[in-house]
């Protein structure tokens, strides 16, 4: 496997993500900002962070498996949370929790920012994510 994931001691633990990711790869995968909308576009869990986690997640595994890639060779995700507060912090962790079980990301996952912003695409959309992989 080209990606090897740990948390070394001094930094903060436990956290719900490895802090370090070393990728011995040759071949880089950017998979840019995932949004929750289908294929054609369509809204989904209008209003619901953890609902809009999963299908953000989903649409990166789709592009990671485009790839040839899986959520294994990822070396980190970026989020971007739209109003970000402390309180969204449950739902943030539920809808990873739920995507985990299905797309196969590893928890702890690799490691990962969350980042708050004013606003992303639409109105309605809570969470974009982006993901970077490698692989041998």
């Amino acid at each position: 496997m080209p990606v090897r994931y740990f948390t070394p001691e001094g930094l903060m633990q436990p956290v719900p993500y490895h802090h370090v990711a070393v990728g011995t790869g040759s071949q880089q995968i950017h998979v840019s900002g995932q949004i929750a909308r289908t294929a054609d576009g369509t809204p989904v869990a209008p209003g619901d962070l953890a609902g809009q986690m999963v299908q953000a997640l989903r649409n990166t595994a789709v592009g990671l498996a485009a790839a040839g890639a899986t959520f294994s060779d990822v070396l980190r995700l970026k989020f971007y949370l739209k109003d970000w507060a402390p309180e969204m912090y449950p739902d943030f962790m539920a809808g990873l929790q739920r995507a985990a079980v299905e797309v196969g990301l590893p928890l702890p996952t690799p490691p990962l920012s969350a980042i708050g912003v004013s606003y992303l695409f639409e109105p309605d959309v809570l969470v974009e994510v982006e993901a970077y992989a490698v692989l041998g």
